[in-house]
Parts: C-alpha cells; sequence; structure tokens
C-alpha cells in the first residue's frame, strides 16, 4: 500500500495494483445491492405516484405534476451533491440521497393523509433524491473501470436495478392495502415501504462502500494533487464546451431521460381511462422497468465493442418505435406494454452510452462536476417534460404526447449523425486526460 493525498490533502492509502480487482469486485457488490433496494424503493412510489397525485389534486391535468417534482427535486440537488462527492468521495453523497429520499417518502405520505397536494409535491421532489443517488452509483462504477470495461462496468450497476425496480410496481398494491386501515390512502402506501427501503440503502452504503471508489479512482491516477479550481463546476463546463463528445453524451442522456419519464408518467393515467386496475397497471411498468434495467449489460458491451455513438443511434431509433407503439395502442394493453418495454430499452441504451461517453470524453480532475452537471440537465429537462406532459394529454391526448416525445428525439439523432460523421461510428472515444 502506498500513502497518497487525497482531494483533502491528508494522507490516504492507496492500493497496489494487485489489490485493484479485490476492490473493484468488492465496490460492484456493494453498488448491486444498493440498486436492488434503491430500484425497489423508487419503483415501488412511482408507479402510483401520478394517480395519487390525480387522487389529490382531483384533476387529471394536474398529475403530471407528480413526476415533474420527482425530477425538479433532483436537478435541485445534483449539483450540490456532485460538490459534496468532489470534496468528500461518493459514499457521503449516496447516503445523504437516500437519506432524503427516505425523508420526501414520509412527506409524501403526510400530504396524502392531510389532502394537501402542495406538500405532496415537495415530498415527491425530496423523494427523487433517492432516485438521484442510483443514477450516481453508475459513474461511482465506472470510477476505478477500466477505459475499455467502462460502458460494461456502468451497465452491471444499472443492470442491478432490475430486481428491485421489477418487484416495486408489483407490491405497489399490497403496499396500499397494508396501510388503509391506518388512514393512509392506498395510493400512498408504496411510499411508507419505500421509506423503509431508502434507509436500509444508505445503512449498506455507509458501512460497506469503503474505500471511497471516486477518492481512489483519484489518488492511483495522481488528480488528487490538482486544485480545486481543476475539480469546480466551472472546469466541468468548460470541458462540457471544448468537447463535442461530450456535448453529445450530455445531449443524448438528457433528451433520453426526458422521453422515457414525459411517456412513462403518464401511462398509468392513460391505461386508467381505457379501464385498466391496479394490478395490471402495476404489470406494465413492471415490464417497462425490465426494459430500462434488464438488458442493460448488453448495451454495455455494444457500447464497448462497437462504440458509444452507434448505440447511440440505436436508442434513438427505439425510443422512436416506442413512442409509435404506446401512441397508437389505444384500448391495446398488449400493444401499450409493448410500447413501454421498448421505451425502457431505449432509455437504457441512450444512458449507459451517453454515461460512457460523457466519462471518457472529460478530464479526470473534472469528471465528478461535469456528471453533475448531466444529472442537473437531464432533470431539469425531464422535470419540464413531466411538467408538460399532463397537459398534453388533458387537452391534445396520450397519442400525442408520443408524439412529441418523438420529435425530442431529433436534436439527439442529428447530433450523433454529425459526430458520427467526424469521427466514425466504430471508433470509441479515448479517455480526456487531465490538464
Amino acid at each position: 500500500m502506498t500513502t497518497l493525498p487525497d482531494a483533502a490533502g491528508t494522507g490516504r492509502a492507496v492500493p497496489d495494483a494487485a489489490a485493484l480487482p479485490a476492490i473493484r469486485r468488492r465496490t460492484t457488490a456493494v453498488l448491486i445491492a444498493s440498486q436492488i433496494l434503491g430500484g425497489l424503493a423508487n419503483a415501488t412510489g412511482i408507479a402510483l405516484a401520478a394517480v395519487l397525485a390525480a387522487e389529490i389534486s382531483g384533476s387529471q391535468a394536474l398529475s403530471g405534476l407528480a413526476s415533474a417534482a420527482m425530477v425538479a427535486g433532483p436537478a435541485l440537488l445534483a449539483m450540490p451533491l456532485a460538490a459534496l462527492m468532489t470534496r468528500r468521495g461518493r459514499r457521503p453523497g449516496l447516503v445523504l440521497a437516500y437519506l432524503l429520499g427516505a425523508a420526501g417518502a414520509a412527506v409524501v405520505v403526510t400530504g396524502a393523509v392531510l389532502g394537501s397536494f402542495p406538500l405532496l409535491l415537495c415530498g415527491m421532489a425530496v423523494f427523487g433524491a433517492g432516485s438521484l443517488g442510483n443514477l450516481q452509483a453508475r459513474y461511482a462504477a465506472a470510477d476505478l473501470a477500466e477505459p475499455a470495461r467502462r460502458a460494461r462496468a456502468i451497465s452491471t450497476v444499472v443492470w442491478a436495478t432490475t430486481i428491485g425496480a421489477v418487484l416495486g410496481p408489483n407490491i405497489a398494491a399490497p403496499a396500499g392495502h397494508s396501510v388503509t386501515r391506518f388512514g393512509i390512502p392506498a395510493a400512498a402506501g408504496p411510499f411508507v415501504w419505500a421509506a423503509g427501503v431508502f434507509l436500509l440503502s444508505a445503512v449498506l452504503v455507509a458501512v460497506l462502500l469503503r474505500p471511497d471508489p471516486l477518492l481512489t479512482a483519484r489518488a492511483l491516477d495522481g488528480s488528487a494533487a490538482h486544485s480545486a479550481a481543476a475539480r469546480s463546476l466551472r472546469a466541468g463546463v468548460s470541458a462540457v464546451r471544448r468537447s463535442p463528445r461530450a456535448r453529445l453524451a450530455l445531449v443524448t442522456v438528457a433528451v433520453s431521460h426526458t422521453a422515457m419519464v414525459s411517456i412513462m408518467s403518464m401511462t398509468p393515467v392513460a391505461l386508467t381511462r381505457h379501464g385498466a386496475d391496479i394490478q395490471l397497471i402495476g404489470l406494465v411498468i413492471s415490464v417497462h422497468i425490465a426494459g430500462m434495467y434488464a438488458f442493460s449489460p448488453v448495451m454495455g458491451w455494444l457500447a464497448d465493442r462497437l462504440g458509444r455513438l452507434s448505440v447511440i443511434g440505436l436508442a434513438a431509433g427505439l425510443l422512436c418505435c416506442a413512442a409509435l407503439l404506446a401512441g397508437t395502442a389505444g384500448t391495446s394493453h398488449g400493444q401499450t406494454m409493448a410500447g413501454l418495454f421498448l421505451l425502457g430499452l431505449g432509455w437504457s441504451a441512450g444512458l449507459v452510452s451517453g454515461s460512457a461517453l460523457l466519462t471518457d470524453s472529460v478530464p479526470g480532475p473534472a469528471r465528478a462536476a461535469v456528471q453533475g452537471l448531466c444529472d442537473l440537465t437531464m432533470n431539469v429537462a425531464a422535470g419540464l417534460g413531466g411538467l408538460t406532459a399532463g397537459l398534453i394529454v388533458a387537452r391534445a391526448g396520450y397519442g400525442w404526447l408520443n408524439a412529441a416525445g418523438a420529435a425530442l428525439l431529433l436534436p439527439m439523432a442529428g447530433l450523433a449523425l454529425f459526430t458520427s460523421r467526424r469521427h466514425g461510428t466504430r471508433e470509441n472515444a479515448r479517455p480526456a486526460t487531465a490538464e
């Protein structure tokens, strides 16, 4: 073991090359476990968020505010969380995110019991911090990964969310039934369960995510010695501005997430209009979430083998097909389910390839700030999408919402085509070096 200065300037034991594989395995195992729990908590709450918002507000047009709040909260917290990780490492940031998710779930339940729509939205905004923790965990997986396997490292952690995320919507009904005896609305029951699961995730990461992957990676590549200015938000913005690939990665993640959130959040409302019950809604959302996470290792393998740009093109195609199927499904629940599956698959392709390309394209010291900027951008964009989704469905219908989602993909596809012509679709971006 060698002692090198960490980001705070204190001595930190750095593993030698022989110990690094074991640390990678341990880090991955802890992140997988936390993703399973975090995915369970997130999906359990998200399954009925729009339904709960419609019940409390009395308006379907306002139901879209639930998803808007869930992404607005992470947007506000993305940069403070990134700043905390920049100074202290991944572990404190992930623990804080899961604790905030638990607190937000408790506020949602309180708002539902009191019939307070503003309090409900505040709770959903804070609840969204739990999803921010799950998203940031993908970067923790990339911290110690070899560049040639970076997309696969990200996709492995994303895949782990499958287990909890698929189970979550299917336990929404029993979670709701379990709380009605206490005067809590059934649609708020999933948030009661989510609070406990988020707390468990926080404890798991706090105890077991050692050594911290980000601080270890910095010490190993020497970037711990760089000044705070090299790790600042300004340095991150500058790094993105200088790199066309980083800009494409940012657009890919933001657009994929916005299209997915906008369409997915209003699907339960559309299904309810067509006579679907809570069990069927849970099944459709489970299939969608399986598409989001279950095939992410395939997307990671493709991104490493064929190149990030090829998988970004695949993401655009899948998301367009999803919007076509879901938007024209009408009363065909099977077609809606197929559309939602492709929607999740396209999101997975965009998130994995975009996250890997972003990490490849910026210098090591600025990565945490750039990654925080990416999550800020994607959540702000998705928040605006969720905000307008309910209005579009109320005034024009679910089909037009899907058409709008498909239109969002045009800038992403155009930028990917332009970048691929300049650099070649099969050429993987080389990791940027610290300046």
